[in-house]
């Protein structure tokens, strides 16, 4: 399977894209709109690591995964697959920020392997598009952020 890579502009600070993407509090669902509440909970949190469940819901029902996070890298993010409903196991998503005029340059690597039906037409169609519905709720985020 192919590995899927986009850039997203944002007028958030680097620290703030960061800081949104480790925030582990209960205010998470509320800064990645993708996160549903009820599939959210933080297992461990550390200096630069942490592990938690996240999902969503849709029409073919839930979605969920159970991440390892590591920011030990100072501009990236990256959040591999424990356990999931939907996807292999050492499936990852990336996210480098780097400054850009007065905001940040966000750059996505998502590279996950469906392990079930759903989860193979989930990941088939984010390939196919090209990444549209990961961008798009990037998108949704990093307007949260800039919002907040």
């Amino acid at each position: 399977m192919s590995t899927i890579e986009f850039d997203l502009e944002s007028t958030a600070t680097p620290e703030q894209v960061r800081g949104a993407l480790t925030d582990f509090s209960e205010q998470r669902p509320r800064l990645w709109p993708g996160i549903d509440p009820s599939l959210y909970k933080v297992y461990s949190l550390g200096q630069t690591t942490a592990e938690a469940r996240e999902g969503s819901k849709g029409p073919g029902g839930k979605v969920w995964a159970r991440e390892h996070y590591d920011w030990s890298d100072p501009e990236t993010v990256r959040w591999t697959v424990q356990e999931s409903n939907f996807s292999r196991p050492g499936s990852y998503v990336s996210a480098t920020i780097r400054p850009r005029g007065g905001g940040s340059l966000v750059h996505i690597v998502w590279d996950r392997t469906g392990t079930t039906i759903a989860g193979k037409l989930i990941c088939s169609m984010v390939r196919l598009s090209g990444g549209k519905p990961v961008a798009a709720s990037f998108r949704r985020g990093l307007e949260a952020i800039e919002k907040h």
